[in-house]
């Protein structure tokens, strides 16, 4: 057999198992480099799964008791922990503070309407810990008379026979109820807090100045900064769109300012250690493609996807992109990579990817260190254009297929979102960062409420950053999590953060980054036993498959990794996973004609 025959027939065993996290030898990536840093834990793979705008009740408020009168049928294994914190376990499901009590969700009211989930408004729903003002100041009203049922949408929640899969996760893996976002409001903060821990740093910036290098505007832009300083630097408050994003601002067709960060993020200090990472988002890839001349811009709102409803969305949502703000780990082009070795690396995509990107590094065996996911937007469950249906349905393909990847026996995937929505939720987090704004908000109420005013002095005495912020779901999958727990550790956005600086050794943000207040996910783990499991479910959510990973898991043919491959993931589609046989056919037929040409030199 020739050397490129054996090459085309390569398969990766399945990786040995790792040593405890007692054990004296730290972990290490398997076929990594001399200079690849080891691990702290056994973890050598994390994917964090990022999802929008749920509260904790809002998904767990009965678990692990569910109707059963419509939808998929849920069934408590035994031994599921009572002593969960929610609303059925609070006795808040009847005797309620609030106008209207909370009522269940089932599958066909699966799509709502987007509740009031601002910096402000969310403070003053919870109200101290009293939790009763949410009806008042984050829900939706009618929402144009499409609300199931009077007003108080916002007090309602679904059971395990909508959000089927991650009750499901629960039961197999672990889940936390004492996780809240680092600070009060929207999509923006929270993604930034992922990846930073420091919402304080913004800048407004001209959209008419370009994408590569964004000039600040004369006089800070009141939408896109709080509270700035003598050099117009500020906090992130809202949902501005990222300064270094040809796509921000509908294409770069509105005048809106945009946003520009200034300091370190987490991509910044893995690339110091030359650890592998990736963010990799549904629609990054444009629809229409940069041409390199001056003054032309990727375009990608022509790449679209419908609902479960009906409604046609558009893919990528550029201020779900966190990495997009800062100008050293921005992919202001969304250039592609240009090799499928390039992914997880230094190269053109600067580590910002389109998902077609991930399921290549997963099939082929190169999963990078850290990644990254974020849904399309028709998947990520966003009321208003998404919801639990269509984010179970995105949640299910990726989980199983990175459980079906070669790397899952040291892999961990972590579940997080970004913020509530404004969903009403009965825990509260004293706040442990103050914030004294009295600028008047909706209402004409200031912005931060009594609770944050009279909190700890702000860090930094930077304001706008009162947290912890509203409850939210935070899940650990792995064959390294425990199984059917519950864990009750104090935690946050910036705890997955935090994670991965201790597990890749890669140092703290520093500054005022929240970083190292966070609460620790490790409770989650339980690395001298590992379950050892992999559990593949049906797009309803129910269980498909539950048992013992396999020996061995195959990859795709090495004769695929080439750049000419990764042009024919992304002429396969642009936002999902590629149609893998058309690619790998298309990379057998680059591999022939490479050989071909080969013969003619000779």
């Amino acid at each position: 057999m020739t050397r490129s025959g054996r090459r085309a027939r390569t398969t990766v065993a399945a990786l040995a198992a790792v040593a405890a996290l007692g054990a004296t030898a730290p972990a290490k990536a398997p076929g990594a480099g001399p200079g690849t840093p080891a691990t702290a834990t056994p973890v050598e793979h994390l994917v964090v799964v990022f999802g929008e705008n749920v509260s904790f009740d809002h998904y767990f408020a009965t678990y692990p008791r569910a109707a059963n009168t419509d939808g998929t049928r849920f069934v408590p294994a035994r031994g599921t922990p009572r002593d969960i914190d929610n609303l059925r376990t609070a006795g808040l499901l009847t005797r309620n503070p609030n106008r209207y009590p909370p009522r269940r969700l089932g599958p066909a009211q699966a799509l709502t309407c987007d509740q009031n989930h601002s910096y402000g408004p969310e403070q003053y729903a919870a109200d101290g810990g009293r939790a009763d003002r949410y009806v008042e100041h984050t829900d939706s009203g009618r929402c144009s008379g499409r609300l199931y049922g009077e007003p108080g949408l916002v007090m309602d929640h679904y059971d395990g026979n909508t959000v089927t899969a991650l009750w499901n996760y629960a039961q197999h893996y672990a889940l936390n109820d004492r996780s809240f976002g680092t600070t009060y409001g929207p999509s923006t903060p929270g993604a930034v807090n992922l990846v930073s821990g420091q919402t304080h740093g913004v800048v407004s910036t001209d959209p008419a100045s370009g994408s590569e290098r964004p000039r600040q505007t004369r006089t800070p832009d009141p939408r896109v900064v709080t509270a700035p300083d003598a050099h117009g630097v500020g906090t992130l408050l809202t949902d501005p769109h990222p300064a270094h994003d040809d796509c921000s601002g509908a294409d770069r067709t509105s005048r809106s300012s945009l946003a520009a960060l200034r300091g370190r993020n987490i991509g910044d200090l893995l690339n110091a250690r030359k650890v592998s990472w990736g963010w990799f988002q549904g629609g990054f890839r444009p629809s229409t493609p940069w041409n390199g001349r001056p003054g032309h811009h990727a375009r990608c709102s022509g790449t679209t996807h419908t609902n479960s409803g009906g409604a046609e969305v558009i893919d990528y949502i550029p201020h779900h992109e966190p990495f997009q703000y800062y100008r050293s780990t921005a992919n202001p082009h969304h250039l592609p990579p240009a090799s499928l070795a390039e992914i997880g690396h230094a190269g053109q995509a600067n580590h910002q990817y389109d998902l077609a990107d991930f399921d290549a590094v997963l099939r082929t065996g190169r999963l990078p260190a850290v990644s990254f996911l974020k849904a399309p937007a028709h998947q990520d469950g966003h009321a208003g254009y998404s919801g639990p249906l269509d984010e179970q349905r995105f949640l299910v393909t990726w989980i199983n297929r990175i459980q079906s990847a070669p790397q899952w026996k040291h892999t961990a995937v972590v579940l997080a979102y970004d913020d509530s929505d404004g969903w009403y939720d009965h825990a509260w987090a004293r706040p442990l960062n103050g914030s004294g704004l009295r600028d008047k908000g909706r209402g004409g109420l200031p912005l931060d409420a009594p609770a944050c005013r009279s909190g700890p002095a702000p860090a930094g005495r930077h304001q706008g950053r009162c947290g912890p912020g509203p409850r939210l779901p935070l899940l650990v999958i792995s064959p390294y999590s425990k199984v059917n727990a519950v864990d009750h550790t104090p935690t946050e956005q910036t705890s997955v953060l935090r994670f991965i600086e201790d597990n890749w050794h890669t140092g703290r943000i520093g500054g005022t980054s929240f970083d190292a207040r966070a609460g620790s996910l490790l409770n989650l783990f339980d690395f001298r036993h590992p379950n050892g499991r992999r559990v593949l479910l049906n797009p309803d959510g129910s269980v498909r498959s539950a048992g013992r990973i396999p020996r061995s898991v195959p990859v795709a043919e090495a004769a695929t990794v080439d750049a000419r491959y990764v042009a024919a993931v992304r002429h396969t589609g642009t936002s999902g996973p590629p149609r893998w046989a058309h690619v790998v056919a298309a990379g057998a037929v680059v591999a022939a004609v490479v050989a071909v040409r080969r013969m003619r030199k000779r």
